[in-house]
């Protein structure tokens, strides 16, 4: 894909992307996709995927008690837990505000490993990593934002999502769907958004302005992006998912640079 070369005016050192169908076939990359870059908070994916592996499992359940009085799992998973960006500590009652959390999702691996005797980042690799053959990820400390992976392993990761087979198709629809719909909160990096949607570890483009995806990207688009100037979309409308990594933190670089990226793969996609 001609679109993937955008990346090389990127004002940063390294970059690697690829597009990838949900049957796994790999439509373009471009740079070195088996460099491995710090995720940031494009870890959170990854981390949402293990603990709906955990639900699936039956080590947890989704509505049961996590976090600060009176929420569950999947607030903690939704930002709606009350808890604050950076801190445990609880700033809103659950589900009344949607407060992006990477302390809840410290909560929440703590939550898992403690329900699955397993330490998070090896429950991580044992119910998602290691069946998908992402043998570059590793995660070792928050499940919130120390993730770190290749653009080749995101590819498979991107693939599975888009036509599950660790999860129940169900399950997957279920976390790309809104959780809480009608909260407010701030979107890190591009402000105040109303309605600010997010599903189960996944946030959900809908109308959001600004974004970090494309102008043409539809409402239905999901995914996450890291402060390290990584991202990974899928776009059910278009039939696809993109995830570009790179070596320098997020900035007005990103926001002026991510957009027009977005929409020249999506065009040449057609």
């Amino acid at each position: 894909m001609e679109s993937l070369r955008i990346i090389d005016t990127w004002p940063v050192t390294t970059a690697a992307a690829a597009v990838v169908r949900a049957d796994g076939t790999v439509l373009g990359t471009h740079g070195p996709t088996g460099h491995r870059f710090p995720l940031a908070s494009v870890t959170k994916p990854l981390a949402a995927y293990a603990a709906l592996v955990a639900y699936e499992e039956g080590a947890v359940e989704l509505d049961e008690p996590a976090g600060p009085e009176g929420s569950t799992v999947r607030h903690l998973l939704a930002h709606t837990s009350g808890l604050a960006f950076d801190e445990h500590r609880v700033t809103a009652p659950p589900g009344e505000r949607r407060l992006y959390s990477n302390a809840g999702f410290e909560v929440l691996g703590e939550h898992i490993a403690k329900a699955s005797g397993i330490p998070f980042g090896e429950y991580l690799r044992q119910a998602v990593l290691e069946p998908l053959a992402m043998a570059s990820t590793t995660l070792d400390g928050s499940p919130a934002r120390d993730g770190v992976s290749t653009v080749d392993d995101l590819v498979r990761f991107a693939a599975e999502v888009q036509a599950p087979r660790l999860l129940d198709p169900r399950t997957v629809l279920e976390a790309q769907s809104v959780v809480h719909p009608g909260l407010k909160g701030v979107l890190p990096g591009y402000g105040h958004q109303n309605p600010n949607d997010w599903g189960l570890g996944f946030e959900i483009r809908d109308s959001k302005s600004p974004h970090w995806t494309g102008s043409s990207s539809s409402p239905a688009t999901f995914g996450h992006f890291g402060q390290s100037g990584t991202f990974l979309w899928i776009d059910p409308v278009a039939g696809a998912a993109c995830v570009a990594l790179t070596d320098r933190a997020f900035g007005p670089w990103a926001a002026e640079a991510w957009t027009p990226f977005t929409d020249a793969v999506l065009a040449e996609l057609g």
